[in-house]
Order: C-alpha cells, then sequence, then structure tokens
C-alpha cells in the first residue's frame, strides 16, 4: 500500500495551507508515521462544540479490531495531523438499526458541524441519499460503496454529487489469503462470512479465498475441501452459536479458517485456540489478536479515508463524488502482511511477484461471485 499512501501525502503536502485554514495552526499536514491511530482518543472534546469530520460505523462494535476500526483509524490520523475535530456516531439499535436509525447517526454528524461524513459499509446506502439531499452542502465518504443515485432503484438516476463511493478489490486479497494456505501444506480449509452472504465485500472476499486456494491445489497436484457458510455471521458479532460451529468444523478436521466478519474473529479465535487451529484475519493485521492467525487478507481502509479526506480539504471532492473508485492491487490498496510474516513454505519475494503480477494485469482474479463452486481442485461444501 505504499504507492497509495504516497499519493496521499503528496497531496498533503502539496496543498498543505488548505485544510485547516480556519482552525488556524500552521500545524505540518504530513502524517506523523510515529503516531498510531490507538494513540490518539477515540473521543476528543472540541473547543467550540462542533465537530468537522464525522465518522458513522457500520454493524459491530466501533472497537472491532478490523471494518469499523480500520476505517475510523482514518479518520482519527488524519484529523489529528490536520489539527480537525473530530467524532463517532454509532446508529441506534445495534445490529437491528434501521435505515432510520443510520439517517440520525448521520443528520446528529451534521447538526453537528460536519463538513465531511464517513460512512462505512454498504448497508448506509438509503440512509445515504436521505443524508446527502437533506444536507447538500456536506460531503459523504461511502466507504465500501459505490455511487448513489437520486432515487432508489431508478436505473438511470443521476448519482448525488457530494457522495464518493469508495470500494476494494477484495477478491484479489482473497486470493492471496487462500493461496498461501494452501501453499503453506493445508487442505482442509473453512470460511465464515458477515451479512449473510448479501455483503457485496465479503463476498468477494470469499469468492477470491476459494479461487486462490483451488489455483494452489492445482500447482501442488493436491485436493482441497472447505467449509463455506454465510450461518451466524448476520449481525459481524461474535455468538456462541459462531463459536459452537467453528469448534466443530475443527473437531472435523478443518485446519484454518477465514474469519470475515468484523468481530466474528473473537469467536472464530476462540474455537481455534480451543482446538489447536488457525485463522485468517480480515480487513486489517489481526495477527496482534491471537497466536492462531497466520495471515491477514487486508484491504487500506485507513489509507483510503485518508486519501478521500485530503482531496476533500484539497478542493478536489468534484473528482471523486458521484463517481465510484475501487482499489486493488495496482493501488497497493490490497494484499497481506509482510511485516508479521510468520509463513514458512510461500516466500515473501513468491507473495511480492503474484502481487505485481496482479497489479499489471497478468494474474486476473475473477469478482464476479455468483459463480461460486467447486473446481477440479477444490470441494466446496457450503454449509446452510
Amino acid at each position: 500500500m505504499k504507492k497509495f499512501l504516497a499519493l496521499l501525502l503528496a497531496l498533503v503536502m502539496t496543498l498543505s495551507l488548505v485544510a485547516c485554514g480556519n482552525k488556524g495552526g500552521d500545524k505540518d499536514k504530513d502524517t506523523d508515521k510515529t503516531v498510531s491511530a490507538d494513540s490518539i482518543k477515540d473521543e476528543m472534546t472540541s473547543a467550540d462544540g462542533k465537530y468537522e469530520v464525522a465518522f458513522v460505523t457500520d454493524v459491530g462494535a466501533l472497537k472491532d479490531k478490523s471494518f469499523n476500526q480500520g476505517t475510523y483509524d482514518g479518520v482519527k490520523l488524519y484529523a489529528n495531523a490536520n489539527n480537525l475535530s473530530y467524532k463517532y456516531y454509532q446508529p441506534a439499535n445495534g445490529d437491528q438499526a434501521t435505515d432510520d436509525d443510520r439517517f440520525d447517526a448521520m443528520k446528529a454528524a451534521c447538526e453537528n458541524g460536519a463538513k465531511i461524513v464517513v460512512c462505512a459499509g454498504f448497508l448506509q446506502e438509503a440512509a445515504l441519499r436521505m443524508a446527502a439531499k437533506a444536507y447538500p452542502d456536506v460531503s459523504f465518504v461511502f466507504i465500501d460503496g459505490y455511487p448513489v443515485g437520486e432515487e432508489a432503484g431508478a436505473k438511470d438516476s443521476p448519482a448525488l454529487k457530494n457522495i464518493a463511493g469508495v470500494a476494494f478489490q477484495e477478491q484479489q486479497c482473497g486470493y492471496l489469503a487462500g493461496y498461501a494456505a494452501v501453499k503453506e501444506g493445508y487442505t482442509k480449509l473453512g470460511f465464515t462470512g458477515g451479512g449473510g452472504g448479501t455483503n457485496p465485500a465479503c463476498c468477494r472476499y470469499g469468492y477470491g479465498y476459494v479461487q486462490g486456494a483451488s489455483a494452489a491445489a492445482k500447482e501442488m497436484n493436491v485436493k482441497v475441501e472447505m467449509n463455506y457458510s454465510w450461518l451466524y455471521g448476520g449481525s459481524f458479532q461474535a455468538s456462541p452459536e459462531l463459536q459452537t460451529m467453528a469448534s466443530g468444523w475443527y473437531e472435523n478436521g478443518t485446519e484454518v479458517i477465514f474469519s470475515c466478519g468484523g468481530s466474528m474473529f473473537a469467536s472464530v479465535a476462540a474455537a481455534a485456540a480451543a482446538n489447536d487451529g488457525k485463522v485468517i484475519g480480515v480487513d486489517v493485521d489481526q495477527s496482534f489478536e491471537s497466536d492462531t492467525v497466520i495471515t491477514s487478507a487486508m484491504k487500506g481502509l485507513s489509507d483510503a479515508v485518508q486519501w478521500a479526506l485530503t482531496k476533500f480539504y484539497a478542493g478536489e471532492f468534484a473528482s471523486i463524488g458521484g463517481v465510484g473508485t475501487s482499489l486493488g492491487a495496482k493501488d497497493n490498496a490490497v494484499g497481506l502482511p509482510t511485516a508479521t510474516w510468520s509463513l514458512t513454505k510461500w516466500s515473501v519475494d513468491d507473495y511480492n511477484a503474484m502481487l505485481k503480477d496482479m497489479a499489471e494485469g497478468k494474474l486476473v482474479v475473477d469478482d464476479d461471485y455468483t459463480k461460486l463452486d467447486s473446481t477440479d481442485s477444490l470441494t466446496l461444501n457450503e454449509v446452510k
């Protein structure tokens, strides 16, 4: 993700007087690499009671050590580096939140002085449509999103220009994770995903994982079996039911499970620890959360948020508003964490070569997850 971050920093430094014009500081806009998101408070108090940069969470906990947290990290890092006030908002009713609950969170952000609101998760679409119309002078960043039309369900409806849709090519890092697992010698795999099979990002992760595992199995002339399920992940939360299912998989021979859904990780990691199993993390490097993690399928959530915020404060939001931005290997926005590499049978050099092939279009990973199925090298056991 170095190239993507380099672009971000170049934008920040080139327009160093824009972001904080009315916040008064002569603060250097370049992000301080020594400051970690964890060291920045989740909640701050602004002098005027207004909060300029807002974040509206997806379902699940703010500190889910995955999607919500990774996205909010970008808000905190940018705001902290640029002396901007910031605040997060969680829709009411938790995993049972409605579109009205999400809109109310966005409304609160706008009424509290937000100039730009970062919203996480595809479930935000309907609420974003309402908020963007109600607050046309506020800009919105739709993470894991896409252009949002003025009218729901209208094919040719013009896209709202104050919403920037930012998505990722999760199938690419899913592929890398599946390939890595089989190269490491695992042939009994599992995938448990969030959103009940309706979340496009999770679907792309899963489909990529299957493709990567199948490709490695074919190269190695081995047969892979994979349990694949959306059960117990609809709310992206940890649960006894999910832990029981994962434990059953491990007890019956599954060696490693790709946990794809925020706080679901806690249940899968607990099951792995109890059964000498392994886990693949998602969205961010989750190796710090459990010794069971062999790698993580990551996407540049924090970097993407900082890039979008930089565009806004540079006066360039029009270039991303009303259109969809899809970030992948060519943008260094997806991949596996090499800093915590623990794989022994697949090298970082070989991984980098594969990532380069993806970036250059030599290795194309299909994103049409409706094609999910068994292959000659992989037997898919869909658990429903």
